[in-house]
């Protein structure tokens, strides 16, 4: 089998490659940069295709020999900022990600296994865990991020029914895991951890997390054995921001903040932090809708995925204790 996997030098991405690799997956990685393309996957023996999504003509002719495309590239990194990357979001998450399935298909691809997020998939207000069936119209999402992946769903099954190619979609929680060399805003918060430069906790918060290896895993599973559209959220524990230190605490043996901090506050933090952002032009590294996203408190099921899958997550502190290694290591 030989697969063309995008966002490689992400987290997902190369905890996918390097799960194809060892099992026995020829596989072709798309990167940004061939240096750190060989940095993070030059011992899996991966072929590194360099690109991006912004050009996806330019590389698309690469696609061609491959059996499976495995889609994790987005764009995520500024998703928080009210407004002000909804151009290129749009651009990354729906039309260039179509227009790469369109290729994909031209280039004899016979399945898709996409990555979209549970951000796509809507809170019950009756408590249960949404399944699903509980998809979102864009207008309700929590952020532009959730938004432009509400809009690509919609036009990737528009897709798949026009074309007759299946198209897998995964739906990840917030992903915590080893090989984080960005990092994301989890890594971020791990690296927080370790020097101390938390705080405190948001007492009142509750989010879903799940690990890359376990989200590759499902992904693989699901080249193997699925075969039409279908989606799948995945989804391994929703613990407060409490439960989260303390885990950190026993991985790494630091004591967690004991401070609570209060809701009305980081909202204040969070838009002078914004207002800061859009002056200087820096990155977020707090929100008004990253504050809104993990005070929502949703919880998403898995129980499709473990049982049509077969799927296993690994306990909170394996996922947790293994990050913390790697970012000790690296």
């Amino acid at each position: 089998m030989k697969a063309f996997v995008t966002g490689s030098s992400g987290m997902l991405g190369i905890n996918l490659i390097r799960q194809l690799t060892a099992k026995g997956y020829e596989v072709k990685a798309l990167v940004r940069s061939k240096e750190k393309g060989n940095k993070l996957l030059g011992d899996t023996g991966a072929e590194l295709i360099v690109g991006d999504m912004e050009q996806v003509e330019e590389w698309a002719s690469s696609l061609q020999g491959c059996d499976t495309l495995f889609h994790t590239a987005a764009y995520f990194r500024e998703t928080f900022a009210p407004g002000r990357h909804w151009e290129k979001l749009e651009r990354i998450n729906v039309t260039n990600t179509v227009r790469l399935f369109e290729e994909a298909g031209l280039f004899g691809i016979g399945k898709i296994i996409h990555t979209s997020s549970n951000a796509t998939i809507r809170k019950r207000e009756d408590g249960v865990p949404s399944n699903e069936s509980d998809v979102m119209n864009p207008d309700e999402a929590l952020n532009d991020y959730g938004k432009s992946k509400v809009i690509g769903d919609q036009k990737i099954a528009l897709f798949s029914e026009k074309l007759g190619i299946p198209v897998v979609t995964m739906k990840p929680s917030w992903m915590i895991g080893p090989w984080d060399a960005a990092p994301t805003s989890g890594g971020k918060l791990v690296l927080d951890f370790m020097n101390r430069r938390l705080p405190g906790f948001i007492a009142d918060s509750g989010i879903d997390v799940v690990d890359p290896r376990d989200v590759a895993d499902a992904m693989i599973i699901s080249a193997q054995t699925i075969n039409e559209s279908d989606s799948f959220i995945l989804s391994a524990h929703h613990v407060s921001q409490l439960q989260l230190m303390q885990a950190l605490e026993e991985a790494t043996g630091i004591p967690a903040p004991a401070k609570k901090l209060p809701k009305r506050l980081l909202f204040a933090a969070a838009w002078a932090a914004e207002r800061y952002a859009a002056a200087t032009g820096k990155a977020l590294s707090l929100s008004v809708n990253g504050i809104r996203s993990i005070t929502n408190k949703k919880q998403t099921s898995s129980a499709k995925a473990e049982s049509e899958l077969g799927i296993h997550f690994r306990p909170l502190i394996e996922t947790v204790r293994d990050t913390v290694n790697w970012y000790k290591t690296h």
